[in-house]
């Protein structure tokens, strides 16, 4: 029996008999109690796990916007840091930056969100950052990668060939083309999540093609090739008898230190996103059965990419660490810009 609101009728030998509405079933009510807490259990634990995940998602949006603010003011500030490959690390950290500021809320709302409540084009303008956000840095590392082949394999050229001017064109290339790749991609149409509740990168086998050549393969492929040259020719040099002047050899190593810290931040960049576009690559070929979820850790792994590349910069770069010390201590507003960081 249960508790009644009101009353109600039994038949007991063929007699209705009415059952006063304050006769109550304490062993019905404990039963329902336990019902309904055990039919709340999945519903804690779903909760539970939707604000660890937000901890997760906050924390690695915090990080990676300080990390990367750090690495835009000290370049912004520093006189001394105003060179073109640090030019092309600023746009490099301008877009890690958006990555925790855009795309990771962003995204943290469409992960633990009740209900879908965005509209279709929001959804397909988060897809377009995503992707003209992942293009911009890769495209930013491959002209990284061409001021490094200049700064080691053609020194004496490097001065020519790589200048402001220079640079600002390549950052405008590379958010130009960028630009124009995502907002291509989306145009042929990005999954739309009002159903599923997710918003899937690609919608069909063509997206998918060109916006996994031209937005990873293609330029990860240029980048590497010229980055095995530059090792060739590093490797070469070191056989070579070097220069005796000391001025000679301390350029020599710090352009070999610049050199080396940047494949690094290359290959960083390699490993935290090729899993992703391998994905995206299969997923359509294999009739979309790669499970969502191994794609979704993928992409998260690819987005935390953004909050390695200053420690990349702080382990490597003493000049980076001068830099980080005296923003976080205040001691920028003490010391003027054309403070030297290194000799």
């Amino acid at each position: 029996m249960s508790l009644f609101c009101k009353c109600r009728y039994l038949r007991i030998n063929d007699h209705l008999c009415m059952e006063p509405k304050f006769f109550i079933n304490v062993t019905d009510v404990v039963e329902d109690k336990l019902y309904n807490e055990t039919a709340n259990v999945p519903d804690i634990t779903a909760v539970t796990t939707s604000y660890l995940f937000c901890v997760f998602v906050g924390s690695l949006s915090v990080l990676i916007m300080c990390g990367n603010l750090l690495v835009i003011i000290s370049i912004i500030y520093f006189k001394q840091l105003h060179t073109p490959t640090n030019y092309l690390i600023l746009s490099l950290a301008v877009t890690d930056l958006l990555v925790g500021v855009v795309v990771l809320p962003f995204s943290l709302i469409i992960s633990v969100g009740s209900y879908w409540w965005l509209k279709d084009v929001l959804c397909k303008v988060r897809g377009s950052l995503d992707l003209l956000l992942c293009t911009s840095s890769i495209l930013n590392l491959c002209f990284i990668s061409v001021d490094r082949y200049y700064a080691v394999c053609q020194p004496l050229r490097y001065r020519i060939k790589i200048n402001v001017r220079v640079v600002v064109i390549m950052i405008l290339v590379s958010w130009t083309v960028s630009a124009l790749l995502g907002t291509g991609v989306t145009i042929m149409g990005l999954r739309q999540g009002q159903y599923n509740r997710s918003c899937a990168s690609f919608q069909n086998t063509s997206s998918s093609i060109i916006g996994v050549v031209f937005g990873f393969y293609l330029p990860a492929l240029i980048m590497f090739t010229i980055y095995l040259k530059i090792l060739m020719v590093a490797w070469r040099q070191a056989r070579s008898i070097q220069s005796t002047t000391k001025t000679g050899a301390t350029v020599s190593k710090m352009e070999r230190k610049a050199t080396k810290t940047l494949a690094i931040v290359m290959g960083v960049f390699l490993i935290c996103w090729t899993p992703f576009f391998l994905c995206m690559t299969f997923h359509p070929l294999s009739n979309y059965t790669i499970p969502t979820s191994l794609i979704k850790t993928f992409k998260w792994l690819g987005w935390s990419n953004s909050m390695l590349n200053p420690c990349v910069y702080a382990f490597f770069y003493s000049w980076f660490r001068s830099a980080f010390r005296m923003i976080i201590t205040a001691k920028i507003f003490q010391v003027p810009a054309f403070t030297l960081l290194f000799l």
